[in-house]
């Protein structure tokens, strides 16, 4: 086990950060950590990364116990936080070796692999370029770039794709792709449900200081009363018909807006054939129409009562 946490409490006077936490991440998994703001995801990794103080618990990273001293652990970790953390006055090729160098100390072997990060991050043709003058994009990448550098068996990403453009988004995603295959446990938190779904093998979601679910990606799905959403495309759709598609068996939630008719169901297999059989017996025109089985943003709404961007 990479990560082990048990019983860990943070107080900040009488708010209760932490309450009694939980938490395993197995090696070798991209560990997706969720939760609204304020859950305690950050003082969650600040406690396990032993950059604050805890109330009590305890925390063992690597089966050794985790402490501010422990330096032979820390060599191991690389933190990819959300706000870029370079130098401004080293270009991407100096910032990349100066925190190589802070794990490293022979410098042919800093050259090497400072080499290894920038092709990693395709930052080839920015070597010589100052922090300022990157995109917003390319400063992610040598951020990333500084965080893994060294080669780390532990690698803790918070937000690491934030206001970026699309292409650079899709590089940072491949490029944690390829860090787990190659053996680097990961732990990931994001805001976008559909990066967590694509990349996590593992998933838990706390909310005010606990663990209030985990598992897999379907396991978590089939924790929650949806079973499909059914979209329809209907213009002019009378207030009487919603009522109406309330009382269906299995319909729990019915809401038309902008000439959209958006249907939630339970588990089940019938429901789409008992929503199109009460249009065709209604003789209710519509258009397109949109089924979605049920996502982790459906899961963490019914789990939390809020909206992960809220």
């Amino acid at each position: 086990m990479v990560i082990k946490v048990e019983g860990l409490v943070k107080r900040y006077d009488k708010l209760v950060a932490l309450d009694y936490l939980d938490l395993q991440v197995e090696e070798g998994e991209i560990f997706g950590l969720l939760g609204p703001n304020g859950s305690g995801k950050t003082t969650a990794i600040n406690c396990i990364l032993s950059l604050l103080k805890y109330d009590k618990g305890s925390i063992q990273i690597f089966n050794k116990p985790m402490s501010p001293n422990a330096y032979d652990i820390k060599r191991d970790i690389g933190i990819i936080m959300q706000n870029v953390a370079v130098f401004d006055e080293l270009t991407v090729y100096e910032n990349i070796s100066y925190f190589c160098s802070l794990y490293i100390r022979n410098k042919d072997e800093v050259k090497r692999l400072t080499k290894e990060a920038i092709e990693f991050v395709s930052l080839e043709d920015f070597q010589k370029f100052y922090p300022k003058k990157l995109s917003g994009g390319l400063l992610r990448r040598l951020n990333i770039a500084c965080g893994i550098v060294h080669k780390p068996k532990l690698i803790i990403l918070d937000e690491p794709t934030v206001a970026v453009d699309p292409q650079s988004r899709n590089k940072i995603l491949e490029g944690i792709k390829k860090l787990n295959e190659e053996g680097a446990t990961i732990i990931y938190t994001s805001h976008y449900m559909e990066e967590v779904e694509q990349l996590c093998t593992n998933i838990a979601i706390i909310d005010k200081g606990r663990v209030i679910a985990k598992g897999t990606k379907e396991e978590l799905k089939a924790m929650i009363s949806v079973g499909e959403k059914v979209t329809l495309e209907i213009f002019n759709l009378k207030e009487e018909y919603i009522g109406e598609l309330k009382q269906i068996p299995g319909i729990y939630s019915v809401e038309y807006q902008d000439n959209l008719l958006e249907i939630k169901s339970g588990k089940g297999k019938n429901n789409l054939i008992h929503i199109l059989d009460f249009m065709a017996e209604n003789k209710i025109n519509f258009g397109r129409v949109i089924t979605e089985q049920p996502t982790l943003n459906d899961v963490f709404l019914e789990i939390t009562g809020k909206e992960l961007r809220d």
